[in-house]
């Protein structure tokens, strides 16, 4: 499974609320289950933040990790987010992240910023655009959703060889 992450999901490693999931999460990626996806952005992003995460990404191989860039493409799906109304300029960031996420076909980008990513309103705003614009829609979910989802799937999985 190849999954998008923004800078969220790195800092939620080291947040009281999310470090559980977050850490469930990146046992997945360890396990060789999901691959991240990350993006020149979030590293960019990443520069700003406190070294021990800065540099939490350094103990993934390159098996573990797919790197992206943000396009030009992808600027320009960007602004239309922000063009449509999806979200304000002030968060043209997390729209480079959606769009990046989009155009590389991701399976899923996960996030724990609720405000202008993981929020039913903004998640329809962003589709809706992609929609419009021939791309594809994109799954947006928090990294307990994943888990949750997973667990589902393990569970039907065993059920189904019991019968």
């Amino acid at each position: 499974m190849r999954i998008y992450v923004d800078t969220s999901v790195i800092g939620g490693f080291y947040d009281k609320e999310f470090d559980e999931a977050s850490n469930a999460f990146f046992k997945k990626v360890e396990k060789g289950e999901i691959v991240l996806v990350v993006s020149d952005l979030l590293e960019a992003e990443l520069l700003r933040a406190p070294k021990h995460v800065r540099n939490y990404l350094d103990k993934y191989s390159k098996k573990q990790i797919q790197r992206v860039e943000l396009t030009e493409e992808a600027k320009i799906l960007a602004d239309r987010y922000i063009f449509e109304k999806v979200v304000g300029a002030t968060s043209k960031a997390d729209c480079q992240h959606i769009a990046i996420a989009t155009i590389c076909k991701v399976d899923v980008l996960v996030s724990w910023n609720f405000k202008h990513i993981v929020n039913l309103k903004r998640i329809r705003g962003y589709n809706s655009v992609n929609l419009k614009h021939n791309y594809t829609m994109l799954e947006i979910r928090t990294p307990k959703e994943i888990l949750d989802l997973w667990k589902q799937r393990q569970s039907q999985k065993k059920k189904t060889l019991t019968l």
